[in-house]
């Protein structure tokens, strides 16, 4: 006699191959409807450079699903007021735009920082040297940042921080850079 599995044995161990395909369907399913926190977990990554001081930064800020604080601080170091040397914490949302902006415009090279936190008195004095500077810039609140893109014309760049829609978004010809901030969508020309 063959050793066969009977009839009942068969359709059992077929039921529960069945079983486990369904299972690891499903588990799969969860998974991608998760998005990319379960996924595939991408890093966001951010290479600056300070014009005034000549500092240059490039950390993955956000990894494994959170903020990465030692990256964070780097980045608050290098966006400080320099004419004071003010560190402070810049927010998240900012840093998210500015990667989005990198994506947008396939950029490889450092963004280039005119301006990231401002203090209440840097604004001032900047604001008494030009109608360019708001009373309540979100500068001083860590919320902005003034850019160029070597790799990328201005006009280019200001165009991507607008398809964005992330905040505020200003381009300042004479000056060649771009503001972009977190505040209400807006757009101007300075």
């Amino acid at each position: 006699m063959e050793n066969r599995p009977d009839k009942r044995g068969y359709d059992q161990a077929r039921r529960l191959s069945r079983r486990g395909l369904l299972r690891l369907t499903v588990a799969g399913a969860a998974a991608l409807a998760a998005g990319p926190a379960l996924a595939a977990k991408p890093e966001r990554r951010l290479t600056l450079r300070n014009l005034h001081t000549n500092e240059m930064v490039a950390v993955v800020y956000w990894s494994n699903g959170r903020y990465q604080p030692s990256a964070l601080g780097k980045i608050y170091d290098l966006l400080r007021d320099h004419r004071r040397d003010e560190v402070h914490p810049i927010d998240p949302r900012l840093l998210d735009l500015l990667h989005r902006l990198r994506l947008a415009t396939s950029a490889r090279a450092p963004f280039e920082i005119i301006s990231g936190y401002r203090s209440p008195q840097t604004n001032a004095v900047l604001r008494a040297g030009s109608s360019g500077v708001a009373k309540r810039s979100y500068h001083m609140r860590g919320e902005a940042v003034d850019i160029r893109l070597p790799c990328c014309g201005l006009d280019h760049l200001h165009r991507q921080a607008l398809k964005l829609r992330g905040g505020g978004v200003g381009l300042y010809r004479r000056s060649q850079f771009v503001h972009v901030d977190v505040g209400p969508v807006r757009q101007w020309i300075g």
